[in-house]
């Protein structure tokens, strides 16, 4: 994988890796809010083996990207993230991708699928761990104590044991979440703690995927609720991950990695 550099247009250093031949069918695998480009690596040298172009990002404040000039609430709302992603395709040389979302990953791709000329680049939108709708009480803010009580590294070893059974995986994701800024994720939880894109999905007419961790409890609560009136759209299917927790690609990798594979090879050109 190639490591790329890229100043946002409010002048953010952000920062994404590339992998795979420039003439492959182009593919952007997006992290959720904690994690890093990190948690998709292996998944994009897979892919780039069999034809694709695989763009990952470390979103802001995440990963090896860094953080705005003026550490506003604005500075890190949904469509200044959405931006980022496409600011990254365009230098990449990109059009239109495969894209795929984890957690708030998901939720930007169902953002990208509501807006306009985001939409228009989108070959088709897969989500996993990602909820349709949120309505969450606890404010953004409780991410930059728990630094301090229990601290980051107890905190990041106790989220790593209760994302994944895959005992392998925990040490990739403790390395994430030791990493991220949580003054960043404070602010982007401020504004994804409350949300509703189930009309964004139910309008996306592009093909669509929503794979299923089954163990993905928290998740699981609010959106295996919203997913019947997707179940009634010929765009979408949906498919269950028996052992796959809230980040799947790393606790059921094979079939997570088939399912995709081939929902892209049926879409149409």
């Amino acid at each position: 994988m190639q490591q790329h550099s890229l100043t946002a247009s409010d002048g953010t250093k952000l920062s994404y890796t590339l992998a795979g031949e420039a003439n492959g069918i182009p593919v952007l695998l997006c992290h959720g809010l904690g994690a890093a480009g990190l948690q998709l690596r292996d998944d994009a040298n897979w892919f780039a083996a069999r034809g694709y172009r695989v763009l990952v990002p470390d979103l802001r404040g995440h990963g090896a990207s860094g953080l705005p000039p003026q550490m506003t609430r604005a500075a890190f709302a949904p469509e200044r993230l959405r931006a980022d992603l496409f600011e990254m395709l365009d230098q990449a040389g990109m059009d239109a991708c495969h894209f795929v979302g984890n957690s708030l990953g998901g939720i930007l791709g169902l953002g990208a699928a509501a807006t306009g000329a985001q939409r228009r680049r989108l070959r088709s939108l897969a989500i996993f761990g990602t909820a349709l709708a949120l309505d969450l009480p606890a404010a953004g803010w409780s991410f930059v104590a728990l630094d301090y009580l229990p601290g980051r590294r107890a905190l990041a070893w106790m989220t790593a044991r209760a994302t994944t059974r895959n005992a392998a995986a925990r040490p990739l994701i403790a390395a994430m979440l030791r990493q991220y800024d949580a003054r960043a994720a404070a602010h982007i939880v401020d504004h994804i703690r409350h949300y509703d894109l189930r009309s964004a999905a139910q309008d996306w007419t592009g093909p669509g995927l929503v794979l299923v961790g089954e163990r993905d409890k928290a998740v699981n609560r609010a959106l295996l609720g919203q997913l019947p009136a997707l179940l009634q759209q010929a765009n979408w299917r949906i498919l269950d991950l028996p052992e796959g927790g809230h980040c799947a690609n790393l606790d059921a990798t094979e079939p997570w990695r088939a399912h995709l594979l081939s929902f892209w090879q049926s879409v149409p050109g």
